[in-house]
């Protein structure tokens, strides 16, 4: 028998990391308002679990299922359809959180570094906004931790069984966004830790070279499913919204490079603080030529997406370097523990910690208790809170439109209809009430539909304004509630339709 007492350390920080994990992922999770895109993929998670006939709906807009297909099972237990898919992510964030501790131990044979990596992924804000998010990037960023560290594993010990799970991670990968098609580009360099002294090299070369092909092939055959649905072209063509087509770009291939650059270093600097980045580079100074193709190959892992992102984006957000920086965790703790070994007192070890999660703590804070003037990049505040996209005034909404309908019928209008936020939201949580007719309506005219004036005759007709708070001039409109979305100048309003 193993004496638990040899692993007791190891059991409490375990312990102690899955609590803190849950406190602070689940700590006011539904007081950030439904965001446009969460609207959109709750909307789609609940039609697919209606009707099996549209288990592929995300493909009419160029998105891959597996979020919506994880989001439909929550929504079977979970009540609240928003929150069901907020803990998709925090569930992927749990297993990101583990798969750290994996990866980091297997890569520099240090549970103390692996431990280092999963704290710091606890604190990190990049996670704690998206771990809280209906939204596919902790689930894309927990599938790259994994895919790593199989791709690790299988260029150590060569192994089938490696290999099926390998390709197993990668079919998911496939399965989520385009983007994990990176974790497929990048399996050849894990021969960066491939052994150059093992006996029968040519053999053994060869054996990874074949097991990694199956990989390879058992993710693009998962992928194959999608063929399936007659939408699987689309993909396609919603790629080409965010990234140039190479046919395109070798047009101005470096046009767009530096704007790109700024930006999503910007993103970075900004999500990740400078504590974090200055170890992840001093990690290539501490040690020097040892570990040195682990070091390397973990930086390929960030680098190679990063400069592609610049060099083939047309449409950036921030979220889409989350994957990306998952490795430069594992680099900062390896300084972060080489330091920290090399210091004596522990009240010196303390301070080190304490100075290098300052800053993250202090966005923590206000990610957690006040979001709308939290220090993470403008364009997230700007989506997330502050503008049109933000779901400021949707509960608000929810509320009044049900109370409205508990003694009667009545017709709602909204700005919009595919992507649109109101829409969506009514579709979402009032879709079921026989009381409440609605339907979305785009463009907005100078003049009022004339059928909603017909209607107001009948029942209570109200319009909901989202990208606009005002209607065009001369509707025969009252309003009824306005609110402002976060700290900006975007407000969600209520207006009733008065009938002549």
């Amino acid at each position: 028998m193993v004496s638990l007492k040899k692993y007791a350390k190891d059991i409490i920080f375990a312990f102690s990391l899955i609590l803190l994990f849950f406190s602070t992922r689940i700590y006011n999770i539904l007081s950030l308002p439904m965001f446009t895109d969460e609207a959109i993929y709750t909307r789609w998670s609940q039609i697919a679990k209606q009707d099996a006939g549209w288990r592929f709906i995300s493909l009419t807009d160029g998105k891959q299922p597996l979020f919506v297909w994880f989001d439909m099972i929550f929504m079977k237990v979970v009540q609240d359809p928003l929150l069901a898919g907020r803990l998709v992510s925090l569930g992927a964030g749990f297993f990101t959180m583990i798969g750290l501790f994996f990866l980091a131990t297997e890569i520099f044979k240090n549970k103390k570094i692996g431990f280092a990596a999963s704290l710091i992924y606890v604190f990190y804000p990049f996670s704690l906004v998206y771990d809280r998010m209906a939204l596919y990037d902790s689930l894309v960023a927990s599938i790259a931790v994994w895919a790593l560290y199989f791709e690790v594993m299988l260029v150590r010990l060569k192994r089938l069984d490696i290999a099926l799970i390998l390709g197993m991670v990668l079919g998911a990968g496939t399965l989520t966004k385009s983007n994990a098609f990176f974790f497929v580009y990048l399996l050849p360099f894990s021969l960066l830790l491939f052994n150059l002294r093992e006996r029968h090299i040519g053999r053994q070369f060869i054996k990874w070279s074949i097991l990694a092909l199956l990989s390879a092939g058992l993710a693009l055959f998962y992928y194959s499913i999608l063929r399936l649905s007659p939408f699987f072209h689309i993909i396609a063509e919603k790629n080409a919204t965010f990234a140039y087509p190479f046919s395109e770009w070798v047009q101005h291939p470096f046009t767009f490079l530096e704007g790109n650059l700024k930006g999503v270093i910007d993103w970075l600097v900004t999500y990740s603080t400078f504590p974090l980045l200055f170890f992840t580079f001093a990690s290539f100074i501490i040690g020097k030529k040892k570990f040195l193709g682990e070091k390397l190959l973990l930086l390929s892992w960030f680098l190679i997406p990063f400069v592609s992102l610049a060099l083939f984006g047309k449409t950036l957000y921030p979220r889409f370097i989350l994957f990306m920086t998952m490795p430069l965790l594992i680099l900062a703790s390896f300084s972060l523990i080489y330091i920290l070994d090399k210091m004596k007192k522990n009240i010196l070890k303390a301070l080190l910690f304490f100075a290098f999660i300052l800053l993250m703590l202090r966005s923590d804070y206000y990610i957690l208790t006040n979001f709308a003037h939290a220090p993470i990049p403008y364009a997230d505040l700007q989506q997330y809170v502050n503008d049109w996209p933000a779901g400021g005034g949707i509960n608000e909404m929810i509320e009044f439109l049900k109370f409205q309908a508990s003694t009667g019928k009545i017709y709602v209008a909204s700005q919009g209809t595919f992507g649109s936020l109101p829409t969506y939201a009514v579709e979402i949580y009032l879709g079921e009430n026989k009381n409440i007719d609605k339907r979305g309506i785009w463009p907005i005219h100078d003049n009022i539909p004339p059928d909603l004036v017909e209607k107001a005759k009948q029942m209570p007709v109200y319009f909901i304004f989202n990208q606009t708070s005002n209607p065009p001039f001369g509707w025969p409109v009252r309003l009824i509630a306005k609110y402002q979305k976060g700290a900006g100048n975007a407000w969600l309003s209520i207006y009733q339709v008065v009938s002549e």
